[in-house]
């Protein structure tokens, strides 16, 4: 990757419905060009997706929450099949260190936290921190 395919991607992670002929005049090349660099560029797997982000004015505040989770090898499975069904688990990351696992929620309440925690302590132990606001949401820092 080049200074251009970097300026290219930065465009697109700022705003991914950007046309072609804007980032062509940004990154001074011609639309074909940045259209066949794109297109490198999701072939290469650099550029994985686009996604919508949906936000619903006035609709009540969700509370969103990393929960760190440390489950034995012989009940992994299960809770790697609970987090699947769970639909307020919008990330699970497998972690090293002092647990094993990191989920990120978003639970309609702190009722529905408080529930889900409960039934994910019956698998292990877990350790909770409630996401006050999100001062830096960078999806993708180019090199």
């Amino acid at each position: 990757m080049d200074e251009l395919d970097h300026k290219i991607i930065q465009l697109l992670a700022e705003n991914a419905r950007m046309p072609v002929k804007d980032i062509a005049q940004r990154v001074s090349l011609t639309s074909p060009a940045v259209s066949s660099r794109i297109h490198r560029l999701e072939q290469e797997g650099v550029i994985g997706g686009y996604t919508v982000i949906l936000r619903h004015p006035g609709a009540p505040a969700r509370v969103e929450a990393l929960i760190s989770v440390l489950v034995d090898a012989a009940t992994r499975a299960s809770f790697l099949a609970m987090m699947e069904e769970e639909p307020q688990v919008l990330q699970c990351f497998r972690v090293t260190g002092s647990y094993n696992f990191i989920v990120k929620v978003s639970c309609p309440d702190i009722d529905a936290l408080e529930h889900l925690l409960t039934r994910m302590q019956k698998m292990g132990s877990t350790n909770t921190q409630i996401i006050l606001n999100t001062q830096l949401d960078r999806a993708l820092m180019p090199d």
